[in-house]
């Protein structure tokens, strides 16, 4: 691992974490881009190959900057991208959380604030699955699979655990 590896590292996941609301699904498209288009540490099948074995794991959806710090410069690069989308972020948010809880407990522009926070973060969540959406290798069974789970999702309170099973034998059987 070269030093300026490193840096290059810190400086994409650590800008990145500042922008993560929502978690490391919000980011997702800026992680493709700045992995694959700028800095060239994978390519499109490789991040989304990454994509979906860090949705598959157990874990924080951060997961997926360990497999792409990985992918740059083995288990250092998995290392520091990890800190760097870590650290700054946790920092600024131990800071606020002091700031934020000594006063500011029921007022309107606290829960004006949340209230915005919340459609920016769906927004950049759908944003990060039509990213890797894209990128897909995709077949007509399995876009009608998509669509048909989502359907469900949106429709029942079925768990999305049964859904994601259900969708995977049936892409078994059919060879989609």
């Amino acid at each position: 691992m070269t030093l300026m590896l490193a840096l290059q590292l810190c400086s994409v996941f650590g800008i990145t974490s500042l922008l993560a609301f929502g978690g490391g699904n919000a980011v997702i498209p800026q992680f493709e881009q700045q992995t694959v288009s700028v800095y060239h540490w994978l390519t499109a099948q490789q991040f989304t190959d990454s994509f979906a074995i860090a949705q598959a794991a157990p874990g924080p959806s951060t997961l997926i900057v360990s497999l792409l710090g990985y992918r740059a410069g083995g288990i250092w690069g998995a290392l520091i991208a990890t800190a760097a989308m870590v650290v700054p972020t946790g920092l600024i948010v131990y800071g606020l959380a002091k700031v934020w809880d000594r006063g500011h407990g029921d007022k309107p522009f606290r829960h004006a604030l949340q209230d915005g926070l919340a459609p920016i973060t769906v927004g950049l969540i759908l944003a990060g699955g039509v990213v890797v959406a894209r990128q897909a290798e995709s077949h007509w069974l399995q876009v009608a699979m998509t669509v048909v789970a989502t359907i469900v999702l949106c429709a029942t309170k079925i768990n999305p655990l049964i859904v994601a099973v259900c969708c995977g034998f049936a892409g078994y059987l059919l060879g989609a």
